[in-house]
């Protein structure tokens, strides 16, 4: 799965801030991540599955499996319901 095109993530005054820049999205404000929403963002970036991001907050995070799959699926849904997946 993959992030549609326009999106930007920048650090702004200490915030990790989504914003849109054109492409086909349409952002009724700005999408603020923590940082282990940063990792899984990123690796969206990168066209991974939720598997994926479950490994890669179990190599960043001191946490268990079912903990990284039920946080990686959230986070999913979560963007699902944003509208920013393509």
């Amino acid at each position: 799965m993959k992030l549609k095109d326009g999106l930007i993530l920048r650090q702004v005054a200490g915030e990790n801030v989504v914003l849109a820049a054109g492409g086909d999205v349409e952002l009724k404000g700005m999408i603020t991540l923590n940082d282990s929403a940063c990792v899984l963002w990123n690796r969206l970036e990168q066209g991974a599955e939720v598997s994926d991001l479950a490994a890669a907050l179990l190599a960043e995070y001191d946490v268990d499996e079912a903990t990284a799959n039920a946080h990686a699926a959230a986070f999913v849904e979560k963007m699902k319901e944003l509208d920013v997946l393509a």
